[in-house]
């Protein structure tokens, strides 16, 4: 009997995921050009940011754990409700500067970032799949200079990703 041991370098393993940051809302609205394009009354406001080996399979398993996330509070003031509980809203804004490494120097690269084709495509998706479970969703507008409003509540604020690093 043999037995093979392989080590690995921690460090020069990557892992990309899917992020995802976000905020219960009172209220959020998204303008391009000074023209709202998306707002909601209560509910999530997602900042979304795919990365560039992210895939289908990131952006279901992000829309599933973000409509049950239990962060909206119940009778006796304990977060055990989901959006879908409350009948609250969702607005999704594209976010690439997610991935944003800050680690080296002072300007943020982007190399893990999705290129601009896949990053759309997995928003479209992610946002498809909220609707499919009959979430009322509005979206900013992938790839403008948006301006985001909200009225954060709590506050609330949560990171994700699919990975479930953090």
């Amino acid at each position: 009997m043999f037995l093979i041991f392989v080590m690995y370098n921690i460090t020069s393993i990557q892992i990309k995921t899917m992020r995802a940051i976000i905020q219960r809302v009172k209220h959020a609205r998204v303008e391009v050009g000074g023209e709202v394009v998306g707002r909601i009354g209560e509910g999530m406001l997602v900042l979304l940011g795919a990365g560039k080996d992210d895939t289908e399979l990131d952006a279901e398993y992000l829309a599933e754990k973000i409509l049950t996330l239990r962060i909206f509070e119940d009778t006796e003031s304990k977060m055990n409700l989901s959006v879908t509980d409350t009948g609250g809203s969702v607005l999704v804004v594209s976010q690439f500067t997610l991935y944003g490494d800050c680690r080296k120097g002072r300007r943020p690269s982007f190399d893990k970032a999705a290129p601009p084709e896949l990053a759309e495509e997995l928003y479209e998706l992610f946002v498809r799949e909220l609707r499919e479970r009959g979430v009322n969703v509005e979206t900013g507008k992938f790839r403008a200079m948006m301006d985001v409003h909200l009225v954060n509540s709590g506050p609330v604020t949560l990171m994700l990703d699919s990975k479930r690093e953090f």
